[in-house]
């Protein structure tokens, strides 16, 4: 018994120890002074029944480890808990144009803004809360800062330029494959060029807009001919994101809608080359409803804030989408009702968010879906007050903690036990905090490190 109880001592030890260890590679100082207390505090019950001898000390000792064996049975049996979510598909298509960004995009078209709300004369009371104030990027927005905002605006200017290559010619000789070799390639390319997590589904109507909501295709119907979707994550950083909403977490934003778009265009341009359709769906230039696709193509669920829930970064991710009509191979899609568990109990997003846009109620029924409903209105409002597009619900997700192998343990408990999400949950909260701060923007990103100077153009002589 006595060896037992040094052997358990010394198993507390190391793993509060790698749990400090790990958050200081993390940058997250909070946690990591806590778990070297634990480190120390943890083991001494037992090192105190093992080496201090006093009547019922043994009785002591066997029950000790009785209970820390109990706890561990208790906590990784399989239980995942019942299903709180049902029927996941909308009875009807969404018109891209009621989407926060079209609306916002028409104030650039008196016509076309009038006509929106001569047809939805609800949404002009609701869109006050955001069209009186500054808009993303905006140089009179509360975290303006002209170095991280223009690096952002290089990235979206990027995209822009690629959004006309989404589509193209398509090789009159069509190449026949093996669906199923064809889609390993695709699969293992598309992680190669960046991406985490790849997945293919069938194509749904449900997936596909009705009518078009932003730039040149405003108002135009969409067709849906493509029978696949390959849905693919690309990361974003957390350390950047953490510092939302300041101008770090845009940059990052933009960063990653580019590279995933870049990857999805050489992906539909490497299928029309085989001889058959391919289109991207990229920032700015969607004809599908992406977190959905990327959800039914095995990718990961969608939780309280609306945005996908993977299960490697949580929510911390860009999707991109490439539908097509080759033949391939469908990912199956396991539903992970678990992450609607834990979406329920942590409220977490929601408690942080600073336009209280994330609901905290329980799941409702809207569209015949069951699911969350974030408030659009106030999000974007807060958007356009800041100018960046915030982050912090995806910061602060339990979910969206480093892919490594101590998150990853928390990651499969939270799957595998209802009790355990539970306690991670309360873990969560007193490791990192229940409201933890943004963190601080990168020393070589901050406005004092530049000198502004406006030099006048000077046209040269001749």
């Amino acid at each position: 018994m006595y060896l037992l109880l040094i052997i358990t001592a010394i198993c507390l030890f190391f793993f509060f120890l790698w749990f400090a260890i790990v958050s200081v590679f993390e940058k997250e100082k909070s946690a990591a002074g806590r778990a070297f207390i634990l480190a120390l505090s943890f083991p001494t019950p037992y090192l105190i029944l093992a080496l201090v001898t006093f009547p019922g000390s043994g009785w002591l000792g066997w029950f000790l480890l009785g209970c820390t064996l109990l706890v561990l049975i208790v906590l990784l049996f399989p239980f995942p808990g019942k299903r709180i979510i049902g029927n996941e598909t909308p009875r009807t298509r969404y018109d891209e144009r009621q989407t926060m960004f079209s609306r916002d995009e028409v104030r650039q078209y008196d016509g076309l803004q009038k006509q929106f709300y001569k047809e939805n004369p609800d949404k002009f009371n609701l869109d006050k809360q955001w069209l009186d104030k500054p808009g993303l990027m905006d140089a009179s927005s509360t975290m303006y800062s002209p170095i991280t905002f223009i690096a952002a605006d290089a990235s979206f200017h990027t995209i822009e330029q690629l959004r006309d290559y989404v589509d193209g010619d398509v090789a009159s000789i069509q190449k026949v494959f093996d669906p199923t070799q064809l889609t390993r390639f695709l699969k293992a390319w598309t992680k190669k060029m960046g991406a985490v997590s790849v997945g293919v589904c069938k194509m749904q109507d449900t997936h596909y807009y009705s009518v078009r909501g932003r730039g040149k295709a405003y108002g135009k119907e969409v067709v849906t001919s493509h029978k696949f979707g390959i849905a693919l994550t690309v990361e974003m950083d957390k350390d950047w994101l953490a510092t939302g909403p300041a101008g770090p977490t845009l940059m990052e934003s933009a960063r990653q809608y580019l590279n995933s778009g870049v990857v999805a265009i050489q992906i539909a341009k490497f299928i029309r080359e085989l001889g058959y359709e391919a289109r991207a769906h990229i920032d700015g230039n969607y004809e599908v409803i992406c977190p959905v696709v990327a959800r039914d193509a095995g990718l990961g669920e969608i939780g309280r804030m609306g945005l996908l829930m993977t299960p490697q970064l949580g929510p911390r991710v860009r999707i991109a989408v490439v539908t097509t009509n080759i033949p391939l191979e469908v990912t199956e899609r396991i539903p992970d009702h678990t992450v609607h568990d834990f979406c329920a109990i942590c409220k977490k997003c929601a408690d942080v968010c600073p336009s209280q846009a994330v609901p905290k109620t329980e799941v409702g029924f809207f569209d015949g879906v069951q699911r969350w409903q974030v408030d659009h209105e106030k999000c974007f409002g807060y958007w356009c007050t800041v100018g960046t597009d915030c982050g912090r619900c995806m910061s602060v997700c339990p979910y969206s903690h480093p892919d490594n192998l101590l998150h990853n343990l928390v990651r499969w408990g939270i799957k595998n036990n209802w009790l355990f999400r539970r306690i991670a949950l309360k873990m969560d909260d007193f490791f990192y905090g229940r409201k933890p701060k943004p963190a601080k923007i990168p020393a070589w990103m901050k406005r004092k490190r530049f000198k502004e100077n406006s030099i006048p153009f000077v046209h040269p002589t001749t």
